[in-house]
């Protein structure tokens, strides 16, 4: 029976093995613990912010951001729609409204003139912009050179969702190091992992205090259990902590594993109808970190729903790009700005198997099978 070839499985060795155990002999079995503290510091040191918050999950760190930042019924967010459905959740748990803004063509990251464009006109209307949310597609920081000062003089804080882009850089600045705040994701399917869990980064301590408060019951700090807020569950545990401290020192690795996979669908399929969204290789402007290669269809003919099943039915993980959020019967009603780019890239787009654990045979085995079903076996 033939191995199944996945997206983006976990690339987990012996030294992950190591700082588990550690934990486990420590004693910090429950919540919390000293590898939470040191796994929050090593993530700050890396992206290069002041303060982070190890929590139970990317989505988690985006709730509590917004939380802080006022999000609440009768505000609005304005962010992407072409992102996981987490990053418009995350607005919906606060009451607030998200209004969905175009992608660019390039690289399907936000638009920032329609990302601007969306701001000036919701506060046209008389409606109270809470935040703005960008998403780091795919392993790709946004045009932050654009977008941070825009909002700047607007006075509208940045949550940049990072969740895809821990290692991508943008003119010398960590993904994550961006706006107000920012939130990380350490899935089982991201660049490095915690089994599950996320992270949020920021330079402003009195909101990561603040939302350190709200991610454990929103306690007071007396003799007993007193409440004036909300609060949630949200906690990161030590054990969890460990395994993402391990995969943080192999992240260099998995990311050089993640460029040679793309370079090798590059290289392989430049004389196939298939555009690779970002560039290819470093841009002037930062580092991608390659979590997923994405491509676009330039054949009019091609059906990626066809393509999709025929690369699962030969055991392959392929999926489409992000459903836009303005397109997903949940948010029906909600507002959009742009003309469809986003639209487009879905319907499309595909990513291919980009994991660091890939063996080249592996990668061959995807390539063979792609130009197969493009009608262009070598």
């Amino acid at each position: 029976m033939t191995e199944r070839i996945y997206l983006s499985k976990a690339d987990v060795t012996e030294v992950e093995e190591r700082y588990v155990l550690a934990a486990l002999r420590s004693g910090w079995i429950a919540p919390l613990g000293p590898d939470v503290d040191t796994f929050e510091r090593e993530v700050a040191d890396r992206v290069g912010v002041r303060h982070a918050l190890a929590l139970s999950s990317g989505t988690a760190a985006l709730h509590l951001a917004l939380v802080h930042l006022g999000a609440r019924p009768g505000t609005v967010v304005v962010l992407p729609s072409m992102t996981f459905a987490a990053s418009a959740n995350a607005v919906a748990y606060t009451g607030a409204e998200p209004v969905f803004v175009d992608s660019l063509m390039e690289d399907g990251n936000v638009d920032p003139d329609l990302l601007v464009e969306a701001v000036d006109d919701q506060r046209a209307r008389g409606r109270h912009v809470a935040a703005v949310m960008t998403v780091d597609l795919f392993g790709r920081a946004c045009d932050y050179g654009r977008i941070e000062p825009a909002l700047a003089e607007r006075e509208v804080p940045l949550v940049e969702d990072a969740a895809e882009a821990l290692g991508a850089t943008y003119k010398g600045r960590g993904a994550g190091a961006f706006g107000r705040t920012a939130a990380l994701s350490f899935n089982g399917n991201k660049i490095m992992t915690t089994s599950g869990g996320g992270m949020l980064l920021s330079n402003d301590g009195a909101l990561i205090d603040h939302a350190r408060k709200l991610s454990t019951q929103a306690r007071e700090p007396v003799p007993w259990y007193e409440h004036t807020e909300i609060g949630y569950n949200y906690r990161m545990s030590n054990i969890l902590a460990a395994l993402g401290r391990a995969q943080l020192t192999r992240l260099d690795t998995m990311m050089s594993r993640r460029r040679d996979i793309r370079r090798r669908y590059v290289t392989a399929l430049e004389d196939a109808p298939l555009r690779f969204l970002g560039e290819e290789g470093n841009r002037a402007a930062g580092h991608d970190n390659y979590w997923l290669t994405t491509v676009v269809s330039e054949d009019a003919h091609t059906d990626v729903d066809r393509l999709i099943k025929s690369f699962n039915d030969a055991a392959i993980e392929a999926r489409h790009l992000w459903k836009p959020m303005h397109r997903q019967p949940v948010f029906s009603g909600a507002q959009f700005y742009g003309s469809g780019t986003c639209d487009g890239l879905f319907e499309t787009g595909l990513t291919l198997p980009s994991g660091s654990g890939l063996g080249d045979s592996e990668v061959d085995r995807v390539i063979d099978h792609l130009r197969l079903i493009l009608g262009r076996a070598a």
